[in-house]
């Protein structure tokens, strides 16, 4: 299973709001990827529920997704809790958004 996780988190992290030069994945948007014989489970986020992308976006990772789920169901499930904050963020997206500790 980890050769299908790796390559969800691969498809996941090309995956973009046109807002922010960061992919979701770093962003710390996706919470949780449940995988087994049948179905792919996806829970995230987004940063603001008034995000105007939210449903474009949630329809890419789905696509994203089934091109390497071997034929399981996809489902993205937008969650909002726990609440989306910057201490979600990979190092690599804080730096890319000079957001070090002094910025926030």
């Amino acid at each position: 299973m980890s050769d299908i996780r790796d390559n969800i988190i691969n498809e996941i992290k090309k995956v973009y709001d046109p807002e922010i030069p960061v992919n979701i994945w770093d962003l710390g948007l996706v919470y949780n990827i449940d995988i087994d014989d049948k179905n792919i489970k996806i829970e995230m986020t987004f940063t603001s529920p008034t995000c105007p992308m939210m449903e474009d976006i949630l329809q890419q990772v789905k696509s994203n997704i089934e091109t390497v789920a071997d034929g399981r169901n996809v489902d993205v499930k937008l969650v909002w809790d726990p609440a989306w904050d910057l201490s979600q963020m990979s190092d690599a997206a804080r730096i890319e958004l000079d957001l070090t500790e002094q910025g926030w």
